[in-house]
């Protein structure tokens, strides 16, 4: 199944969010992966957020207090990833978040978002109306494990997973994407 479009146009990211304000209840961005196509990655920097941290969510994240001290400030490493994702089909798994940690709106049209097609549920095994996490349909779909052990998680190892589920279901999905515009 190979891209007969131009694969350079097409990223995966996944962001990893840090908390602040009380009991870390506001996310702020502290690391953005970026891979390419071919699962290459592209971008993969720690990021300093602007406002102060009461909560690294370190089991989620994988974000430790050491991985920040020589971080890229937070306006800084925005307009270094903005400046990638211009102009390109941006792939992920419930984009929004990382969307709105970044506080950037990418063109609906140039987004994909695998935590909301009903095709890679459909292969999955799941419901077609399911909001399957990454690590299931990673499991379903590959039979392989991510976000495994106490360490948090990875956002390469989530974003080269979100690129290959895209890759599962790329021709169907852009056929349907075709057909409705």
């Amino acid at each position: 199944m190979a891209n007969t479009r131009n694969p350079t146009k097409y990223l995966a990211i996944d962001c990893e969010m840090v908390g602040a304000g009380p009991k870390g209840s506001i996310s702020q961005l502290a690391r953005c992966s970026i891979v390419s196509y071919d699962g290459d990655v592209v971008y993969d920097k720690f990021i300093k957020p602007s406002m102060f941290i009461t909560d690294f969510r370190t089991r989620w994240s994988g974000i430790r207090p050491k991985d920040l001290f020589k971080a890229t400030p937070f306006v800084q490493a925005r307009k270094e990833i903005l400046r990638l994702l211009m102009g390109k089909i941006v792939i992920g798994h419930a984009i929004h978040n990382d969307f709105k940690a970044l506080g950037y709106t990418h063109p609906a049209d140039m987004t994909r978002d695998t935590s909301k097609i009903p095709l890679l549920n459909r292969k999955a095994g799941f419901g077609e109306k399911e909001c399957a996490s990454l690590k299931r349909l990673t499991k379903a779909i590959f039979n392989r494990d991510i976000q495994t052990g106490r360490k948090g998680h990875s956002s390469v190892e989530d974003a080269k997973a979100t690129m290959e589920l895209y890759k599962v279901v790329e021709e169907e999905w852009e056929r349907t994407l075709a057909s409705t515009s």
